[in-house]
């Protein structure tokens, strides 16, 4: 067998799984065609997003990390894969805390036990405008409905994200409407949705769908504005543990607004990517 290729590491958070590609001393020139090649499941390797890991681009972070969704789009945050490539770099310098830097800005990562991370995923943004929304609405009450899901919270991630309360989760049909919900006139840059249901105080259930990704079994930074939605709508206080399809995240509103998400990584498997695959 060939060693030729490109190496690559699969991880996941909950579930939500992850191709790893380290270009720091080898650069790497994506398409969009490249990614779904490698993000197929039935011809590549299979993702919910692939992660390019790359130089740092100022003196404080230790690598710039890219994220790409299966659709070939470009994604701003992956709270999932931040942790995964947190646990990373931690394991190959030897320390407990690492910079990560991303289009939405830099991320604060801490090692919290055995393959468990801790990220500030930076403030939760509540503007319209941040969103973005493509006219000017209260994001406590967005003016959004699809059939049975209606009146659903904003919150920025670093990435759009809407969230409606429901009373069971399960009962909806996501795959159905999750598609039109994501592509709604009101979000220009099209949004994540998430349906969740409070069990209690503290405790949230929550499925999500991913913009350019569907339906996944966990989304890091989904479980943060799902955090962030039941306290502003006072249904939960600023912690709470959120349940996805994979597992459960810890998640922090702290008091500068600042989300603070853990949770646990895995590492699946390593290989190396066909030629034919990437540039």
């Amino acid at each position: 067998m060939s060693a030729a290729g490109r190496e690559f590491l699969k991880m996941h958070g909950l579930g939500n799984d992850f191709v790893i590609l380290d270009a720091r001393s080898r650069p790497l020139a994506l398409t969009a065609d490249h990614v779904r090649a490698v993000a197929d499941r039935h011809t590549g390797v299979g993702c919910d997003q692939l992660i390019v890991v790359e130089p740092a681009r100022n003196a404080v972070s230790d690598a710039w990390m890219s994220i790409y969704n299966p659709d070939g789009s470009q994604a701003g945050a992956c709270g999932n894969a931040t942790r995964c490539v947190a646990w990373l770099l931690m394991q190959g310098g030897g320390g407990d805390r690492v910079v990560i830097e991303t289009v939405a800005g830099l991320l604060d990562a801490e090692s919290r036990g055995d393959r468990m991370v801790a990220v500030d995923m930076g403030p939760a943004r509540l503007d319209w405008r941040d969103l973005p929304l493509a006219r000017p609405a209260d994001t406590l009450h967005l003016p959004v409905q699809a059939g049975p899901l209606a009146d659903p919270v904003g919150v920025s991630m670093g990435n759009p994200h809407a969230v409606f309360f429901v009373d069971d989760v399960d009962a909806l049909d996501l795959a159905a409407l999750g598609p039109g919900l994501e592509h709604h006139a009101l979000f220009p840059e099209r949004a994540n949705i998430e349906i969740a249901q409070v069990l209690r105080p503290g405790r949230i259930r929550m499925r999500v769908w991913e913009r350019g990704a569907g339906i996944t079994r966990a989304c890091g930074t989904g479980a943060c504005a799902v955090a962030v939605a039941a306290a502003r709508r006072g249904l939960s206080g600023r912690e709470a543990e959120v349940v996805l399809d994979g597992g459960t995240l810890s998640i922090q509103w702290l008091p500068d607004d600042h989300v603070l998400m853990t949770g646990p990584v895995a590492v699946s498997f390593a290989g190396r990517l066909d030629l034919s695959l990437l540039p």
